[in-house]
């Protein structure tokens, strides 16, 4: 989220923020700082199509009109929905409303909440079980 946040206020490229992000940060574990940069690309990648999911379940709001970490922490916790279909969809959303109690003004926890439902909704899920291998590494 705080990638997205960096590439969307920074008006900073993909690269840039990959290039920068990590430097001002403590040592981060590599599996933590692997999932978080898949999710950036992710993100990015899908940025239109995941845009056009949150337009839709977020009724009578534009996306420039949202705050801007809620407009991110959505962007992120879609990508994870898209990305990662083996991971169960109320985790995603109680993960992002975690994040969202922490980066968030109170009262978005129940739009975060709505949108983030509303487009789990509509998301098509696969029931095949996936190979570890393609559990753990992203679907762009």
């Amino acid at each position: 989220m705080q990638m997205l946040f960096q590439s969307d206020l920074g008006r900073q490229s993909a690269d840039e923020v990959q290039r920068t992000f990590w430097q001002a940060r403590e040592k981060i574990d590599a599996g933590t700082q692997g999932f978080a940069e898949d999710l950036f690309r992710v993100a990015v990648a899908r940025q239109e199509e995941i845009d056009a999911l949150i337009e839709k379940a977020s009724q009578h709001w534009r996306l420039e009109r949202m705050a801007a970490v809620d407009r991110n922490l959505l962007r992120a916790a879609i990508a994870e929905m898209l990305a990662y279909p083996a991971t169960p969809l109320p985790v995603i959303i109680n993960e992002a409303l975690e994040i969202a109690r922490l980066y968030s003004a109170p009262e978005s926890i129940h739009f975060l909440n709505g949108v983030l439902d509303a487009v789990a909704r509509v998301l098509p899920r696969t029931a095949k079980q996936l190979t570890p291998r393609a559990a753990k590494e992203p679907q762009v």
